[in-house]
């Protein structure tokens, strides 16, 4: 028996995700549409009747008229028209149980492609507790299709979804020609929907009344990204400590077991302490997207893009650029690639032009590094982390530096064609643990393939570039001042010794280009090859090496090259797809490496001087 293609698809913010992961579980995977760089997410499930069924999680789309390159995907899969997709056999529409005023016209929407439709009515029980009555029978007559409760973050929550019988049912009646979906929302509505209670009590109200004041609005904000980054070391230390003793462990008894040679110097030196140097930061990078799904899913973060619509004003951005820059916290990638919603090209193109400036995930490594090894640790006023706030100043002058540039470059172009913001707020939940889970995993799977694919192939090069060719027969100094990696480091010194900078830091830049993280296993490789002794143990003690080695204007001045640099070739590769231009490219590249240079020029030397 072949198994059923179900496809998901619905509005942002109905709960759709929730289900799909309620019902796939871990039997997903992500990739890209072919030819697209929109997300497609697959899962499996089995019904209790033994029937195997594919489930698509559609992007979320508000109308079949499409209007940015994820609704236009949504449209032609649902249509079975998309090239290189198995057309759906059944197209379940989510809708939120809460917000049907809004969802039910994109329900009548998916009427008109003649493919048979359940409607998932999602969040009931939220919709319940608002005193909401719904007549699921009469909807079901309304709408001519079938319509099954669900609550996407209960264990049970779509147990009549997964127990249809594999028979898709009856294609639904075609609206007539000309028909208002408008007026027929408010007159289903009127027809099956009650309240008992008036909506002005509803949590989300009392609630909106502080996180979307003025005054409070903007300092909720500011506490929560606060102790996000105080969070990202309080929590994070033990769980480093681990894996840093684990690491350390393996390659003392890898060293054991292996003889001296150069095997034994690409497996300790090379492979476990270039990988396990940025490996030992997984932690921190977990609860940072912890922090991001928790917002997100519990329905903040659109409450904070209009919140933040006046200040982005002010750097002549709205509302909708929000979502892109806080996006690339993450990875600067997906970043740019979420500004397809932006409908004004001026807009868009700034967005594009300062994405980099949010201080993505790749960066946390070498932060985390330097501020563990320069910084002390201890509490500030009684209970702020010293290195927390650290951090959170370098994540605060990439947002300051990112909003002057876009002023500065919507000063030179001023149009301003966008429209006022609107936007959807989704009702207030709870975050399902399930869905922060599988969240997590794929976040700590994406990051260890990286480690395991590009982090080890750029140390193993790197390995190879510091160990070869060998120094000639009495020589003196480590024999890492005779590689090729410490050739290219003493040319580029001149360029870089005005910011305090030695040629081992020149050399990390250049891996750098590929994945910034990989400079941390770039510093380890180099050192610990040119320590002379315990080279496995002092790559993988890599903190608390570098105080020895640099001063601490060197390791600031480090700390502002990476706020603005633009070592990541992805980024640069997403904004020539994005843009069609390498004009922008050149100009991306350009204006934030002479931000870097200028940055980490004065800092060192105001370091000094002080």
């Amino acid at each position: 028996m072949n198994p059923l293609n179900i496809a998901l698809v619905g509005n942002p913010n109905c709960g759709k995700t929730a289900l799909f992961n309620l019902l796939t579980g871990s039997r997903q995977k992500v990739a890209n549409y072919a030819g697209a760089t929109v997300e497609r997410k697959e899962g499996w499930f089995t019904t209790p009747a033994g029937r195997n069924v594919r489930l698509l999680d559609l992007p979320g789309a508000y109308s079949l008229n499409a209007t940015s390159p994820d609704e236009a995907v949504t449209r032609d899969v649902c249509a079975g028209t998309y090239r290189g997709e198995t057309a759906p056999d059944l197209l379940v529409c989510v809708a939120d149980a809460t917000n049907l005023r809004l969802h039910l016209r994109f329900v009548l929407e998916m009427r008109s492609l003649g493919r048979p439709v359940v409607l998932a009515l999602n969040m009931i029980d939220a919709a319940t507790r608002n005193g909401m009555e719904i007549d699921l029978p009469r909807l079901r007559a309304e709408l001519g299709m079938p319509v099954v409760p669900t609550v996407g973050i209960k264990r049970n929550g779509a147990r009549e979804l997964a127990e249809l019988d594999g028979v898709p049912p009856p294609v639904p009646t075609p609206l007539p020609p000309g028909t208002d979906l408008h007026a027929m929302v408010r007159q289903i509505l009127a027809d099956c929907v009650t309240h008992a209670t008036p909506l002005s009590d509803r949590l989300e109200e009392r609630l909106d009344r502080w996180v979307l004041h003025p005054v409070w609005g903007p300092v909720i904000l500011l506490v929560l990204l606060f102790l996000m980054f105080q969070a990202v070391f309080a929590w994070a230390q033990p769980l480093m400590d681990g894996i840093d003793a684990g690491m350390g462990l393996l390659g003392e008894q890898v060293g054991h077991l292996m003889p001296d040679g150069v095997l034994r110097s690409l497996i300790v030196d090379g492979v476990i302490a270039g990988a396990g140097s940025v490996v030992t930061f997984l932690p921190q990078i977990l609860i940072l997207f912890l922090w991001i799904l928790a917002l997100e899913e519990s329905g903040y973060l659109p409450r904070a893009a209009f919140l933040l619509d006046r200040l982005m004003s002010v750097a002549g951005l709205s509302g909708r650029s929000f979502i892109p820059l806080l996006s690339s916290f993450a990875c600067a990638v997906p970043g740019i690639m979420a500004t397809r919603t932006i409908q004004n090209p001026r807009d868009r193109l700034v967005t594009i032009l300062v994405a980099p400036l949010m201080t993505c995930s790749a960066r946390l490594p070498i932060y985390t590094l330097l501020i563990g090894a320069f910084i002390p640790h201890r509490n500030v006023a009684g209970f702020m982390n010293l290195q927390g706030l650290v951090l959170f100043g370098l994540y605060a002058l990439g947002i300051v530096s990112a909003l002057v540039v876009a002023r500065i470059m919507r000063w030179r172009n001023p149009d301003r064609r966008e429209a006022t913001l609107l936007m959807e707020l989704p009702a207030y939940r709870l975050p399902n643990p399930r869905d922060l889970a599988l969240g997590l995993w794929e976040r700590a799977r994406i990051f260890l393939m990286r480690v395991g694919t590009t982090i080890v192939s750029l140390t193993v090069l790197l390995w190879g570039l510091s160990s070869f060719p060998k120094p000639p027969a009495g020589a003196v100094g480590p024999a890492i001042d005779w590689s090729l990696a410490g050739r290219i480091g003493h040319i580029m010194l001149p360029v870089f010794a005005p910011l305090g900078f030695n040629w081992q830091i020149c050399v990390a830049l250049i891996p750098g280009l590929a994945a910034r993280e990989v400079a941390v296993g770039a510093l380890a490789t180099v050192y610990s090859l040119g320590s002379g002794t315990d080279t496995d143990q002092a790559a993988l003690q890599l903190g608390g090496m570098l105080p020895t080695h640099w001063s601490l204007p060197t390791a600031l001045s480090l700390l502002a090259w990476y706020v603005y640099a633009p070592q990541c070739v992805a980024t640069l590769a997403v904004i020539r797809r994005e843009t069609g231009s390498w004009r922008v490219v050149a100009l991306t590249a350009g204006y934030l490496f002479g931000l870097a240079y200028a940055a980490a020029f004065l800092t060192y030397h105001i370091a000094r001087m002080l």
